[in-house]
């Protein structure tokens, strides 16, 4: 009687892991997270179009010239983490996703990118230079190689509607 029930817990082990092999080890809810960020990405794309995806989390504009990416990376909530060579702006405060770039110098307008009133923190991580932040002809903070990041740009959330970085 005892070699029966091994027997049979030995045949179920194997036909288990024969269904694992043979169907694959993925669970069948791995894939909603991609599905999700695809359907994230497709509806950023329909209320922001002109933009190329990078992958199912970033969308170029302007042929790389301004980067838009849609959430943080895991374990990077409310820290500054803008990318070497960019400066970032950010659509909450202590670094909230989304998250726009430029590298660009001169001033631009963020109504190119559809991002004009909607920065609430920025981080500048450039060796060099500084960008302004401006509501029409009107200053409102820098961010820049001496002060890399403002986690709040209270009282000017959601103002700026121009950039303006010096090389």
């Amino acid at each position: 009687m005892v070699s029966a029930i091994r027997f049979r817990a030995t045949v179920a082990a194997v036909v288990t892991c024969a269904l694992v092999l043979v169907t694959g080890s993925t669970p069948a809810w791995a894939d909603v997270g991609d599905r999700a960020a695809r359907e994230e990405l497709r509806r950023y794309l329909s209320t922001h179009p002109g933009g190329t995806p990078i992958n199912d989390n970033e969308i170029s504009y302007g042929d790389g010239a301004f980067v838009v990416t849609l959430r943080a990376p895991v374990g990077t909530y409310g820290v500054a983490d803008c990318p070497q060579g960019w400066y970032c702006f950010y659509d909450r405060p202590s670094y909230g996703y989304p998250r726009g770039r430029l590298s660009d110098c001169g001033r631009q307008s963020l109504s190119t990118w559809d991002w004009q009133f909607r920065v609430e923190s920025a981080h500048y991580n450039l060796a060099s230079g500084s960008v302004s932040f401006y509501y029409h002809g009107t200053w409102l903070f820098d961010v820049g190689a001496a002060n890399r990041v403002r986690s709040d740009a209270s009282p000017y959330r959601n103002w700026a509607n121009y950039v303006d970085r010096r090389c």
